[in-house]
């Protein structure tokens, strides 16, 4: 599995960038996603910068493949999108999640795969080529009380007449030995948080692997690594699963799952300094013994966290903090305002349903405009 820049390296990098050059619109900006453009990424604006007021018919938050299939369709469409991809919103670079992947082989017309970032590179650069204004600012609050609605960052007010939320969600990550992407770590070298997006790469066909967790997602995740592992122990820390039962039974009935209860991973290891993942140090938490477990994969089923704390409780939201869309649509509680992307989706979770709701929320858009007369006239 070829490995792109990790989160914290790939900070360390904008970090640096960061002070070079200002604040710059799309049109003129060099992606900040490959690593050749690094340079050219735009400082975030400081408390004495001017606050700078805009206007727009759409205005787009997030930076993933819904974000921007979103700002492909408005672009188009003539609406002349505003798009924030955030400052390494969530410790996470512009892109989004697909930033801290390597290759990325099932996102439909690359038969070779791709680099997450190079796939996110080119959706970005599309987005630019139909006219999209991109900003690379975070969204610290929002205003949906009144329309148009405002959207503020540190050097920004934008006033939109429509607004479509796609900040999309974060796996949530165990810290041990071994679990990080720098120097020593197996992070997209035998560790993964996507079983579905990377249980059939090579690397783990055939081999030992291991899922961390207790819920639905454990279960089903662990399941479907059947397919490729010769075998899929699940690691859970109590002596009981949350799952649902139905997904209980599918895994404990499964011959090739095996379960080590009342367990954690306290490290991982390789072979070689720049080998891949070899195996992990598993303790007992009730005894407190210390054994090796030989896997060639380790993936996280523990949970996402959307990105919805900017929202502060203004849009209806599940109980486990994603936002509620209406069944069928990208609808959320307030009108003219829309969800698309992980951010509104707990089930699947993937870049080719995040970019297909994108194009969901960018035409619905365009049907809000049209019904509130707004569709005539030019953005500021």
């Amino acid at each position: 599995m070829r490995c792109c820049p990790g989160p914290n390296k790939l900070l360390s990098l904008l970090k640096k960038a960061r002070d070079a050059v200002g604040v710059a619109a799309a049109a003129s900006f060099t992606s900040p996603y490959s690593s050749a453009s690094l340079a050219a990424a735009p400082k975030v604006a400081s408390a004495m910068d001017e606050i700078q007021a805009l206007k727009t018919k759409v205005c787009i938050i997030g930076s993933g493949p819904a974000a921007h299939t979103a700002a492909i369709y408005a672009a188009r469409a003539e609406l002349k999108p505003i798009l924030f991809e955030g400052w390494m919103a969530n410790d996470i670079a512009p892109g989004g999640q697909l930033t801290t992947t390597s290759d990325v082989e099932n996102f439909p017309g690359f038969p070779d795969g791709i680099l997450g970032m190079e796939l996110m590179d080119r959706c970005r650069s599309q987005s630019v080529r139909f006219g999209t204004q991109i900003f690379t600012e975070t969204v610290s609050k929002v205003d949906f009380s009144t329309t148009p609605f405002k959207i503020y960052t540190d050097a920004k007010t934008v006033e939109a007449d429509t607004v479509v939320v796609a900040t999309g969600a974060v796996a949530k990550r165990l810290v041990f030995p071994g679990s990080g992407d720098g120097k020593g770590g197996f992070w997209n070298r035998g560790i993964s948080a996507c079983a579905v997006c990377d249980g059939a790469a090579p690397i783990f066909r055939n081999k030992p692997l291991a899922v961390i967790g207790g819920g639905d997602s454990a279960m089903e995740e662990a399941t479907f690594l059947t397919k490729y592992g010769s075998e899929v122990n699940i690691i859970h820390r109590r002596d009981t699963f949350r799952a649902s039962k139905i997904m209980q039974n599918r895994a404990l009935n499964n011959p090739k799952i095996k379960v080590l209860w009342n367990s954690e991973v306290v490290e991982a290891y390789g072979d070689g300094e720049k080998g891949p993942l070899a195996g992990l140090k598993v303790k007992n938490v009730v005894t407190g013994e210390v054994s090796d477990l030989k896997v060639s994969g380790l993936f996280f089923a523990i949970g996402h966290e959307p990105a919805t704390k900017f929202l502060d409780g203004q849009l209806e939201l599940h109980p486990d903090g994603y936002v509620k869309t209406k069944p069928g649509t990208t609808e959320t509680s307030v009108r003219g305002v829309f969800a698309a992307g992980d951010v509104q989706d707990k089930k699947y979770r993937q870049a080719v349903t995040a970019a297909g709701t994108g194009c969901m929320a960018a035409l619905e858009a365009e049907h809000y405009l049209q019904e509130i007369g707004s569709q005539e006239g030019k953005s500021d």
